[in-house]
């Protein structure tokens, strides 16, 4: 007998459908699995069998083949176990052959027969949708995560016999989640704020102009400057995640099974702050089964690289391309799979390598200096649009924080009222924020008088920048007009975004 049961698999972050065919024929008795199966899928012979048994269902003493279809895609992972044991009960004669029919199954299987939770159910359950399968049937534990994507039947599994139990006695009643009220339930409150740092006012600002505009940003000086500090606080400035983005980002998180049962959907923007020992596949992603990176987890959030120059300069360059085109291809064995990488990148570093550099305590050779700011290569530097100076703060500054601090509520409001007007801006174009625009659209949007014009001619020629410098300081003086409510670029803004380029000539 022969039947077709819906799986699903992910490659890159995007689900696809797998036909699990079924065939017991006669013959000497045989179990093999066949469509570019990874050894946890071909240990699924064991758990399906010894599951089946535990259950007290008979299994076949015949010659059993199972196609993952598409064959020519490698299949990693344990999910098809449930939807193999389903297509096996159903040639047995336990499951009705409808019971496949518009149906959609993923799940690992223990040897007792209970089912347990896969990773990546996500993006499979939006595929089974987009196939047109209503009905999800998925561990208990991911149940809520699939029905995220609504308007499919998603029942929860316990186990096999709780699955065979569903066809004829027990039904098992479908999960219904409301995406749009699970979304504006979260609660968004951080336990920092930019009101805890005193002083660094121009860096804040720096930091507020990133924020508006998703600039890349590296904060530069001596060790107790605040600017660890100031990096913990950038998320608290942020424009709100919409539920598109917020999709996103849990497919992702859903794939390398990160999701809680409390946190189901991703609701903030990420921050994540990868050691400086981190490898460039643990940046970029890969692996012997491509999975994603920090540059990916970071998507839509903030990647913050604390000691910029400690990390290694393989990793560093690997960076420059996801910067630029906000997705990152990685080719492995395993299969080619594209990750997107759309992250805002926040790094701090000293100006040499004890810290101090210019004051009494520094012994740093020029020697050591030099090999030291030679980690972070020009072409890297180019694509981090705001380089600002953290300076040691200064007593006073520390004891009147309090009357001083703007807090991040007020900064943040500033931001989406920025965000906002990019938002109209760019309704009919795939970007969303200033520090994305193509060249085309840097010349339809970054207007400016003469006197703002002539000041950028005369700092392009004296810093001798690049065409990509060049195009940064446009992109930045927009984020700064939009945040002063300003229709053109005025000279202000273009010297203010200038300013934020200093270090390219002071360092390097």
């Amino acid at each position: 007998m022969f039947i077709k049961v819906a799986s699903g698999a992910v490659l890159g972050v995007d689900g696809y459908i797998v036909d699990v065919e079924v065939d017991i024929s006669n013959g000497l008795p045989a179990f093999d699995i066949v469509g570019l199966p990874d050894s946890a899928v071909k240990e699924s012979r064991e758990r399906v069998r010894a599951a089946i048994r535990n259950e007290d269902y008979a299994f076949p003493v015949k010659r059993i083949t199972v196609n993952l279809a598409p064959a020519d895609i490698r299949k990693s992972g344990p999910a098809f176990d449930l939807p193999i044991a389903v297509g096996i009960l159903i040639c047995t004669g336990v499951l009705k052959p409808n019971a496949a029919e518009g149906a959609f199954f993923a799940g690992e299987l223990s040897l007792d027969g209970a089912v347990r939770p896969v990773n990546g159910i996500l993006p499979m359950a939006i595929a089974a949708k987009a196939q047109g399968l209503r009905t999800i049937y998925v561990p208990a534990e991911n149940a809520q995560e699939a029905s995220l994507v609504g308007d499919v039947a998603v029942h929860p599994i316990e186990s096999l016999v709780a699955l065979v139990e569903h066809f004829s006695t027990k039904p098992v009643t479908a999960l219904d989640v409301d995406i749009t009220e699970l979304f504006r339930a979260n609660d968004d409150t951080y336990s920092v704020d930019f009101a805890d740092v005193a002083g660094q006012v121009l860096v804040k600002r720096a930091l507020e102009v990133a924020a508006a505009g998703y600039h890349n940003a590296l904060m530069i000086g001596p060790p107790g400057a605040g600017k660890t500090m100031l990096a913990r606080r950038m998320p608290t400035i942020l424009p709100d995640l919409s539920l598109e983005e917020s999709m996103e980002i849990t497919k992702i998180y859903s794939i390398a099974g990160l999701l809680t049962q409390k946190s189901l959907l991703m609701t903030q923007r990420p921050f994540r702050t990868p050691h400086h020992t981190a490898s460039y596949v643990s940046l970029a992603g890969g692996g012997r089964i491509p999975m994603p990176g920090e540059m990916s987890f970071a998507h839509n959030g903030v990647l913050f690289l604390d000691e910029l120059p400690e990390f290694e300069k393989k990793a560093l360059e690997t960076m420059r391309q996801p910067l630029e085109d906000g997705h990152i291809t990685v080719t492995r064995i395993g299969g080619v799979c594209t990750y997107p990488s759309v992250f805002l990148l926040l790094a701090t570093m000293n100006p040499c390598p004890c810290g101090y550099m210019g004051s009494e305590r520094c012994n740093c050779s020029e020697r050591e200096i030099s090999r030291y700011l030679d980690k972070i290569s020009g072409p890297l530097l180019d694509r981090i649009d705001i380089q600002v100076e953290a300076t040691p703060v200064a007593y006073d500054e520390l004891s009147a924080r309090q009357r001083a601090a703007e807090d991040s509520a007020t900064i943040k409001q500033r931001v989406e009222n920025a965000h906002a007007r990019q938002q109209k801006r760019f309704t009919n174009e795939p970007i969303h924020f200033n520090a994305k625009m193509p060249a085309s659209l840097i010349e339809k949007h970054c207007t400016m008088g003469k006197a703002a014009q002539d000041m950028l001619k005369m700092v392009f020629d004296s810093m001798q920048l690049s065409a990509r410098a060049y195009h940064k300081i446009l992109k930045i003086a927009r984020s700064i007009a939009d945040l002063a409510d300003s229709v053109d670029i005025t000279e202000a803004h273009v010297a203010e975004a200038i300013s934020y380029r200093g270090l390219d000539r002071k360092y390097w």
